[in-house]
């Protein structure tokens, strides 16, 4: 089992930038995927990003290329998601999630584990 918890959201203004923070506990999670995704209100959940296991790959939805950057540490069981250029079109519940196979996956389904979430609103 892991537990994850997510933590950095807020309220800003376009342009700004925010880091999210996902810590796991539970068992290491060095091996496996960890993504993101988000959630508006009335909308499907949405693929962010994902880092495979230990970083070795990672990629975005075309919406947030070039914005935002996932890193991980590993010494700490934690990922980040650092969301640079913020849009009000970014408003959303943001989740982590940890799969338990080793390749990436766009796919919400994929993912057995995830977070509470964490809100995060940009004003225009």
């Amino acid at each position: 089992q892991v537990q994850l918890v997510e933590s950095g959201g807020g309220l800003v203004q376009a342009g700004d930038s925010l880091r999210l923070s996902c810590a796991a506990s539970g068992r290491p999670f060095s091996n496996y995927p960890v993504a993101w995704f988000r959630q508006a209100p009335g909308q499907e959940r949405e693929f962010v990003g994902a880092n495979s296991r230990r970083g070795g790959n990672t990629i975005y939805a075309d919406s947030v290329k070039g914005r935002f950057t996932i890193s991980r540490d590993n010494t700490k069981n934690t990922v980040y998601l650092q969301m640079n250029s913020l849009k009000p079109e970014d408003s959303a519940v943001y989740y982590c999630a940890v799969r338990s196979l080793l390749l990436i996956s766009t796919t919400p389904n994929d993912y057995p584990y995830w977070g509470q979430g964490t809100q995060v609103t940009v004003s225009s």
